[in-house]
């Protein structure tokens, strides 16, 4: 599915398409940037990170002081439960896709495995970041947005007035 930028959006819904996590991985590491979202004081926090995907877990680079930096820091195995959202949604045709994965995230401590992270993962803001935080997941889910007059994989049994 191509994704037609400049195209106005087409009439009608879109259908809703589910992914096998073979795919939705794929697709989460054909993009560098998502969305992280943990807890911090109680609260859900989300922040935009940009990432690599490596033998099927998410790796993002932090710094010192950062909250989910000071939050892995302090709790011990397995981890902090987090989420991790990307996605490509054309903001004209509303086609495209998003995958969460949920799971365990880390500190990366083996100095080898951090400074391969760090030759692999350049931050996109200007500040040093000196940690990397290892996303494990656990549950990996998504969704394709597709025009409905073209999904071959809609349900023919479905009646017509619904």
């Amino acid at each position: 599915m191509g994704i037609h930028h400049g195209r106005p959006a087409p009439p009608g819904p879109r259908h809703s398409v589910e992914l096998d996590r073979a795919e939705a991985l794929r697709l989460l590491g054909s993009v560098s940037l998502g969305r992280v979202v943990f807890t911090q004081h109680a609260l859900p926090t989300i922040r935009p990170v940009n990432h690599v995907l490596d033998d099927g877990d998410v790796i993002i680079r932090t710094h010192e002081g950062a909250a989910l930096t000071s939050y892995t820091q302090t709790t011990g195995p397995p981890g902090v439960v987090v989420a991790y959202e990307a996605d490509t949604i054309d903001p004209d045709t509303h086609l495209g896709w998003t995958v969460v994965a949920t799971g365990y995230a880390r500190l990366v401590t083996d100095p080898q495995e951090l400074a391969r992270y760090q030759r692999m993962l350049q931050p996109w803001v200007k500040q040093t970041m000196d940690y990397a935080v290892r996303i494990h997941p656990d549950l990996v889910t998504g969704i394709r947005l597709t025009d409905t007059d073209t999904d071959t994989d809609a349900d023919e049994d479905e009646p017509a007035n619904r």
